[in-house]
């Protein structure tokens, strides 16, 4: 069997939430307004000191799958395909970077696993080396452009329902396994391996962290993967 490594996104491998950073190169193509930005700015700040319960990041899910609503799924994918190094690079922990290919060096089988939507998270993960992602899908019509419903959503128990899926796909063993997360929204999917690791957790987590006795990691060193 082999083993794997499953890597939160938001303030785990990266130092702020993807929508968020995104959000300003949004709003200069058009898409966003100044006051959408401003309101995705507060609720980041909401979650940094009240932390993330699953009614909040269903709030803030249905805000953006309704402000998302009539955009081309292809034209947010061009988008960020084209932003990735200026928006998202600078923002990859080094400490993150260093635990990935210290888990692909042991031959361990590594994803990011996000409730960030397949087009920022794929393209990272691509960026990143790593093997695999498990990310949001909004339902698309047609024409090609998004209905503002959700068609997979990668949270709480449906991120433990994929880590599964691939389990018994590639024969994983997840005793084995290790998984990391800064939010106690995650804690179905740490509870699913057999070493669970907080990473800069919010309130919530390093309190469930610390009972148990499980590993809590400060990542606090962002640094770009391509200087200049």
């Amino acid at each position: 069997m082999t083993e794997a490594a499953f890597f939160d996104l938001d303030k785990t491998v990266i130092a702020k939430a993807a929508m968020l950073a995104f959000g300003p190169r949004l709003h200069q193509e058009g898409m966003l307004n100044r006051w959408l930005v401003v309101r995705a700015l507060w609720g980041q700040i909401v979650f940094r000191y009240l932390g993330a319960d699953e009614g909040r990041m269903v709030k803030m899910r249905a805000t953006a799958l309704k402000v998302a609503a009539g955009w081309e799924k292809e034209k947010i994918s061009n988008l960020v395909d084209g932003a990735l190094t200026d928006v998202i690079d600078p923002l990859v922990y080094t400490e993150a970077v260093e635990l990935i290919e210290s888990h692909q060096e042991a031959g361990r089988r590594v994803y990011l696993v996000s409730a960030s939507p397949e087009e920022i998270v794929m393209p990272l993960a691509r960026h990143l080396g790593v093997d695999a992602a498990i990310a949001s899908r909004a339902q698309i019509n047609a024409e090609g452009r998004y209905t503002g419903e959700v068609e997979f959503y990668a949270a709480g128990e449906h991120k433990v329902a994929a880590i599964l899926e691939e389990a018994e796909r590639y024969d994983l063993d997840l005793d084995g396994s290790f998984a990391y997360s800064d939010s106690v929204t995650d804690l179905p999917m740490l509870e699913t391996v057999g070493h669970p690791v907080a990473v800069n957790p919010d309130r919530a987590l390093l309190k469930e962290a610390t009972s148990r006795g499980w590993e809590i990691r400060v990542f606090e060193r962002p640094q770009p993967l391509v200087e200049g």
